[in-house]
């Protein structure tokens, strides 16, 4: 496949090019300047859904095919869409007929002022050809699921009522027509990308020579698009200009989900959103911390390698990774070598990776059999919102009760992400049961010496932690592994 140096992609179902594109171009100002307003902007940082858009991504399992998937355009650079279909609000409707997205919205009264719509429509779209959100046998996993399909398109005229019904009405109807068809296609190939203009260079290898041929002649330590969930803030909000950006989008064995006897492989190129749909009932940790993670069109962008690389202190990601003890697999022209993750993160924004190298692949091995496992995360918001404090939880306890293994990782109590050390020491040996879990407690004073924020004051950092060890031993004594129910009021849930 030929290098792509202008970028290229099917819009709306033909085929478009962007020649006037320069790396930091988003895909909403390229729309809105053809015309395209129907795509709005609101908040420019993804936390609205006006600029939400739909990509054919991978499908979310292993079976052949793709799917659409709601994303905003806003943080999303325009060179990442090369190659890929995209479709925005006007693309929807055939000829005078509506898309039953569109219909529904009609139909129960779900448009007030209108600024909002165009994004909560093509958040419907979505919704209409996913197939995991009919109830059948799990109505409160499907109502959870629905939740977290328009958690991230606001409506400030709180006409959220209809517009709820109108997704009610689409959800899993999955119509016979042209998106289907797009669908039960094998995604879009993406190619090699070279895009070189006075602002800036956008590369994206489509193999791994290519990848390390590029940081090779770069004149300045270039930055790694993977996402762009975070690196678009930095454009939108700070105007910010790279050298050379570098997109891992098309390379080989990112996209990896494997299962074996010894524990499961994830790809760095993952999807947050696939990755939770895969998660949920096998790593039951994972799939807990990532349901409110953030919204369904950043998690349908954002990827476990930019998560982790990205070296936030209150990631939500890496406590969850740490408390299963998560190796990393690194790749660089020297070959690969494997890192555990409590070995990564080295200072605040700073982890283990050389110049030269990027994160492949993560290995997570299996919980000891019967362990108790949990994640939490403590925030303004439920839905949409940085943590304060983020923990994920793993204790395994021999025939008597007796702590043989204990990990807790906490996530916004330091500046990186880390185990708590003194707290899993002070776990050890010890009967599993309030006593121990008070000696834990204590031990976290040796662990962790917060700062005051917006956030939260150190005081309550530093008790929310301590006491989300004793949510978390009342509420695994019946159940070791807990899901959260549809409707809960609270991060620790007791009594279900």
């Amino acid at each position: 496949m030929s290098t792509a140096t202008t970028v290229r992609f099917r819009l709306n179902g033909r085929e478009v090019t962007a020649p006037d594109a320069t790396p930091t171009t988003t895909l909403l100002d390229w729309l809105r300047a053809q015309g395209l307003t129907g795509t709005k902007e609101g908040c420019a940082e993804g936390d609205c859904g006006a600029c939400t858009v739909a990509l054919r991504a991978p499908a979310d399992a292993d079976a052949a095919g793709s799917r659409w998937r709601a994303v905003c355009s806003c943080i999303l650079p325009l060179a990442s869409v090369t190659d890929q279909d995209v479709v925005t609000v006007e693309g929807l409707a055939d000829g005078d007929r509506l898309h039953p997205a569109q219909q529904a919205m009609v139909d129960t009264l779900g448009s007030q002022c209108g600024y909002c719509t165009p994004g909560f429509v093509m958040s419907l779209f979505e919704a209409t050809y996913r197939d995991d959100l009919a109830a059948g046998d799990d109505p409160g996993g499907c109502a959870a699921r629905k939740r977290d399909q328009l958690c991230g398109n606001l409506c400030r005229c709180t006409g959220y009522r209809p517009i709820l019904a109108a997704l009610d009405a689409v959800a899993s109807t999955a119509p016979d027509d042209r998106f289907a068809a797009a669908q039960a296609a094998p995604p879009p190939a993406l190619g090699a990308v070279r895009l070189e203009t006075a602002d800036g260079r956008f590369l994206r290898p489509a193999h791994w020579e290519g990848l390390f041929a590029a940081l090779a002649t770069a004149k300045a330590p270039p930055r790694f698009v993977s996402g762009a969930t975070d690196l678009g803030l930095e454009i939108t909000k700070k105007g910010a200009s790279y050298d050379l950006l570098v997109d891992l989008g098309a390379l080989p064995e990112m996209d990896a989900l494997d299962e074996s006897d010894e524990g499961w492989t994830i790809g760095a190129g993952v999807s947050l959103a696939r990755l939770e749909g895969w998660a949920t009932g096998r790593i039951p940790l994972l799939a807990r911390m990532l349901r409110y993670f953030a919204s369904r069109q950043i998690k349908n962008r954002a990827t476990v390698g930019g998560n982790l690389c990205n070296a936030s202190p209150i990631g939500d990601l890496p406590p969850a990774l740490l408390a299963l003890d998560a190796e990393l697999r690194l790749r660089s022209p020297r070959g690969e070598r494997s890192l555990p993750l409590d070995q990564f993160f080295r200072d605040y924004r700073e982890t283990a990776l050389a110049p030269d190298e990027v994160l492949r692949e993560l290995f997570v091995p299996r919980p000891p059999a019967g362990a108790r496992q949990a994640a939490y995360k403590v925030s303004k918001r439920r839905e949409l919102d940085i943590s304060a404090v983020a923990a994920a939880m793993v204790v395994a306890t021999d025939a008597d009760g007796a702590v043989l293994y204990a990990r807790l990782a906490y996530g916004g109590m330091a500046a990186t992400p880390r185990r708590a050390v003194h707290a899993e020491a002070a776990l050890r040996n010890r009967t599993w049961g309030p006593a121990a879990v008070e000696a834990a407690c204590d031990a976290l004073r040796k662990d962790f010496q917060p700062i005051d924020d917006h956030r939260g004051s150190a005081w309550y950092r530093a008790t929310v932690a301590a006491n989300l060890i004793r949510g978390f031993l009342d509420e695994t004594r019946t159940d070791p592994a807990p899901g959260l129910p549809d409707r809960h009021a609270g991060t620790v849930v007791i009594g279900g």
